[in-house]
């Protein structure tokens, strides 16, 4: 029988006997006294022990030969060493720690531990190389707690309207978006891509009469950005919908999942966050602002900066700019930029019937950067047909892709979203590598 118990959970246990068990953050080795401060999980407690450090063998009793042996096991013991601890829980409010602490009765060794190789202030390649370390910092491991939080707010808003959770294949005949950024992989006497994203396949489940799916999964692009919003490998957050009537109900679903995402995180970890992040998550006001794509690129022009890609999607500083300005103007962490021009848009985007210029889609952008794209699909198999021969495709290799419209196929629309950006914006932090388990670039496949 497994009697430890976790450190978050001795505050509700009375003064008594326990176990902990986890690895030593630091030691405090004094004369008479002893202190060691060991981190589990779930959070860090101070063991103190009463220091014996001389025994004679002739006339010590136990208790003393007991108190010397743990001594001496004390003195030795190096950060990150991980030790089974028994011994006396005491409720004292002068301990800076929680207001408790354990008396030591006996230590047991599990792992000796190296001198580690990172420190606090090391480069964030380094942390990287050594990743296992790195993630017991409390503020690294609250990213996945808040990460886990998040996810599972999403299942539950999901589940609660009907949604459906499928798992899509990750190896792909055929490319799922673009022969751009693909990775291609052998198989067998043939070749196949690594998924760019789960499109193709959440539409397919529409055509199954699936109603409404969602997806949590891995995406591959073989993109060789080095900034610090980009990854080779990460986790796309997706959902697809039948019966929409136009971008305005993915918009609303989209909008809702992610208040009721950061409710749940406020809520659990708001105070941690603040106090590790010093950062303060607010749970966004419905509905989110939306700016057509047009009206957002004559706000960044007159506010002084020209954007210099030439299909007329914003850019980086773009994204920077509109959000400062919703920020400012509307008091709100993100905004829905609609209406992109067909020249930006993939051919399965529908266009509005008044204007065949432009899309039914969207990006949304939060705190400075686009998470996510969404838009109705174009569900008519000659509609759809048309569209890719005019972007230059040739229909005969999207072949599987088109039979999912010939049986007959519901209005629909969807979007995906990278997690590791919405965690990175949600904590403000400088690199999406640093709210990533293991990151996977283009220099880096290790850890």
């Amino acid at each position: 029988m497994n009697t430890r118990t976790l450190v978050s959970d001795l505050a509700a246990l009375p003064d008594g006997p326990v176990t902990v068990a986890g690895w030593v953050e630091t030691v405090r080795d004094q004369k008479k006294v002893q202190f060691v401060i060991l981190r589990d999980e779930s959070g860090a407690v101070q063991l103190v022990n009463p220091a014996v450090r001389e025994v004679d063998p002739e006339t010590a009793d136990a208790a003393s030969a007991d108190r010397f042996a743990v001594t001496e096991q004390i003195s030795a013991l190096g950060h990150g060493t991980f030790v089974k601890v028994t011994g006396e829980l005491k409720h004292d409010e002068r301990v800076k720690l929680g207001g408790l602490e354990v008396k030591i009765a006996s230590l047991e060794v599990v792992s000796e531990a190296l001198e580690p190789p990172i420190a606090a202030d090391s480069s964030l390649d380094k942390r990287l190389d050594y990743r296992f370390l790195d993630l017991r910092n409390p503020k690294q491991n609250l990213i996945f707690r808040v990460q886990t939080t998040l996810l599972a707010a999403f299942r539950e808003y999901w589940i609660e309207h009907g949604f459906i959770e499928i798992h899509t294949p990750k190896l792909m005949a055929s490319p799922s978006e673009s022969r751009a950024e693909l990775f291609e992989v052998e198989y067998f006497d043939t070749k196949a891509y690594l998924a760019q994203s789960p499109q193709h396949f959440k539409q397919m489940a529409q055509a199954a009469g699936f109603g409404k799916v969602f997806e949590v999964g891995p995406a591959f692009r073989a993109d060789p950005s080095f900034t610090s919003r980009h990854a080779t490998e990460f986790v796309s957050v997706d959902a697809e919908m039948s019966w929409v009537d136009s971008h305005d109900d993915v918009m609303r679903m989209h909008e809702e999942l992610l208040a009721a995402g950061f409710r749940a995180v406020a809520d659990k970890h708001g105070d941690e966050i603040r106090e590790l992040f010093d950062v303060e998550v607010t749970v966004p006001s419905l509905p989110f602002p939306r700016i057509p794509l047009a009206e957002a690129r004559r706000i960044v022009e007159e506010g002084g900066y020209t954007i210099p890609r030439t299909d007329g999607d914003l850019d980086p500083e773009g994204e920077r700019r509109i959000s400062a300005y919703v920020k400012e103007q509307l008091g709100h962490e993100f905004v829905f930029v609609t209406d992109y021009d067909t020249g930006i848009r993939p051919f399965y985007h529908m266009v509005h019937d008044e204007d065949p210029t432009i899309t039914k889609s969207y990006d949304l952008v939060f705190n400075g950067a686009e998470i996510s794209t969404g838009a109705q699909r174009e569900h008519r198999i000659e509609v759809l047909e048309a569209q890719a021969r005019e972007k230059g495709l040739d229909t005969a290799e999207l072949g599987s892709y088109l039979d999912f419209f010939r049986y007959g196929m519901p209005p629909h629309g969807g979007f995906g979203m990278g997690l590791a950006r919405v965690l990175m914006l949600m904590l403000h932090e400088a690199s999406i590598r640093e709210v990533i388990f293991l990151f996977r670039g283009p220099t880096r496949l290790a850890p």
